[in-house]
């Protein structure tokens, strides 16, 4: 298998190409998607006016981060992606944002009072994805919250377009057992997991929604 490095080098390339297209078909799709409004007002109800999120894959449109914004939540948008930065920095002009590989953050330990990451680790090989949980668990504060949505299935590898786009770019899909494994080994404790199929207009993939608590441990105090 080619390295991590190899891997989300094409994950940007892919996305640097996609952007535009991304964006004019997601901007507006948590409009048809009651399921997903729900569990971001669910989300979002864990934390005090002015909480700071990180939406971690944000993607050109922010359309998840932004959900959170407008009620009440200080946001900071990062994406692996020249473009979609760019994108999400032109649209909302309102909202911080930075590229970062969410395998390596640059933030401080205990930055963050929550982080959602809507498919956002389906690109890293499921061997790896328990560093990005770590990531995850570094940089949020005690107790915070983290909410991460993937495809459900079992196969990972290469696909050789995005959005109709030329471009190769890795997958991972996931069983429930799996994204709860990568919580309790990261030291969260799960507090929802859940699968829903998919709507008339998605991709045919179930999807996985998980939420988990970060539970402190002796490395939080070193």
């Amino acid at each position: 298998m080619e390295s991590l490095k190899t891997i989300h080098s094409k994950t940007r390339h892919a996305y640097n190409l996609a952007a535009q297209k991304y964006h004019e078909l997601f901007h507006n799709e948590l409009k048809e998607k009651a399921y997903d409004r729900n569990l971001l007002d669910s989300f979002g109800g864990k934390f005090d006016k002015g909480a700071l999120i990180c939406d971690a894959g944000c993607g050109p449109s922010v359309h998840i981060g932004r959900y959170l914004a407008d009620k009440g939540m200080r946001v900071v948008g990062i994406d692996i992606s020249d473009r979609c930065i760019e994108m999400a920095k032109a649209l909302n002009p309102d909202m911080p944002f930075k590229r970062e590989d969410i395998m390596k953050l640059s933030f401080g330990r205990d930055a963050f009072d929550g982080i959602i990451s809507y498919y956002s680790i389906i690109h890293t090989p499921k061997k790896s994805v328990g560093k990005i949980f770590q990531e995850f668990h570094r940089v949020l504060k005690p107790n915070g919250y983290l909410l991460v949505a993937v495809k459900a299935g079992s196969e990972e590898g290469y696909v050789h377009e995005l959005l109709g786009i030329k471009a190769d770019i890795y997958f991972s899909y996931f069983h429930e057992k799996e994204i709860e494994s990568y919580f309790k080994k990261a030291a969260f404790a799960v507090e929802y997991l859940e699968r829903r199929n998919p709507y008339d207009f998605e991709i045919k993939n179930e999807r996985i929604f998980a939420i988990g608590r970060k539970i402190n441990t002796s490395l939080d105090r070193g």
